[in-house]
């Protein structure tokens, strides 16, 4: 979704709204930028509190006399291409330009800002070339031999006791907003291990307080898992095999978590590092899983384990297999983007 981008007419009146609050210009500043981004400068804030000051609370421009300054387009088309991250602040510094002059002729040239998106690592072409290898060998192996509902993937995820998000809200021009509690830095939490596949959830544990995952604990959830699976997927430990599929974390691949792998049976799918953009727990079941979450508060581990229960139990019967299902298209997407990462 865009981010909004406040025009000149509305960062003028929030300027005179923070007057008649009683802010001063450097306060009402910060405020604007903390929720718009850079888009005035105390210098300018203060000019238009002096004229607030004297009883005019025009917020029109005046008119001005004189040739009118023509405005290089073409200059800032060329700065926003190399670098689009650039705020309108800068680039009205680069053109000496004012602020809504630039971004009405960031409009005219048909540029709208839109929030950028985090990436998990910074992928060398080394990087690049191990994800596309693995993906194209999956994919032509999937043509002989269709394994994807043979595959059980597991992850690790943190779970907070208080997911509240800080919102915006619709007010009247001299109505306070509601406050919302800050997170504190030592937030509680747990940490979910999870195991699904294509019919869905086989096996999820919550740890105790001060536990971490270490190879031996992770072998020892395996053990747990085969249980689950002896009793929710026969067919799969007695006839087609389990595919493992788990992220290169240092408890995965210990030599004693390869050796309990090998010892129970399973094949291990390959995947390449840094890449949860192909792993189905973090591009499917997680993102949903985090809406779940939203505003939610927990009181104790019962209270979190008691809605992943609910929330595990109410999605729809294609949910799993189509989180599974979409490995395909993921790596044919991976190996086009010659191995970069996949931008949802």
């Amino acid at each position: 979704m865009a981010a909004f981008l406040p025009s000149e007419d509305h960062i003028r009146h929030c300027m005179l709204f923070h007057f008649h609050a009683g802010l001063n210009a450097a306060a009402a500043t910060r405020k604007i930028c903390d929720t718009y981004g850079e888009v005035l400068e105390v210098n300018k804030c203060q000019s238009w509190y002096r004229k607030f000051a004297a009883g005019d609370y025009d917020l029109n421009d005046m008119p001005r006399s004189g040739r009118p300054v023509q405005f290089d387009e073409d200059a800032l088309k060329s700065l926003v291409e190399a670098d689009p991250r650039l705020s309108i602040q800068e680039l009205s510094r680069s053109l000496q330009s004012t602020w809504s002059t630039v971004q009405r002729h960031l409009h005219q040239i048909g540029k709208k800002c839109r929030q950028g998106v985090w990436t998990p690592h910074e992928l060398s072409e080394s990087n690049k070339d191990q994800r596309r290898t693995i993906c194209t060998s999956l994919l032509t192996r999937l043509n002989s031999d269709p394994f994807l509902n043979r595959i059980v993937t597991g992850d690790e995820k943190w779970i907070l006791y208080d997911n509240v998000k800080r919102s915006r809200q619709w007010l009247l021009a001299n109505q306070a907003p509601r406050p919302t509690s800050r997170p504190t830095l030592t937030m509680r939490k747990v940490l979910l291990s999870i195991w699904w596949d294509c019919s869905g959830i086989i096996h999820f544990e919550l740890l105790r307080a001060g536990e971490t995952i270490t190879a031996d604990s992770y072998c020892s959830q395996l053990e747990r898992l085969q249980s689950k699976l002896i009793e929710k997927r026969p067919a799969l430990i007695n006839r087609r095999g389990v595919i493992l599929q788990h992220d290169n974390a240092r408890p995965h691949t210990a030599r004693i978590t390869q050796e309990k792998i090998k010892e129970l049976g399973w094949e291990v799918l390959l995947h390449p590092p840094y890449s949860p953009d192909i792993a189905p727990s973090d591009y499917h079941l997680f993102r949903s899983l985090e809406h779940s979450l939203r505003n939610k508060t927990f009181n104790s581990v019962t209270d979190v384990e008691r809605h992943l229960q609910s929330y595990f139990a109410s999605r729809p019967a294609d949910f799993y297999r189509n989180g599974i299902e979409n490995l395909r298209s993921r790596w044919r997407t991976v190996i086009d983007n010659d191995g970069d990462y996949i931008i949802d």
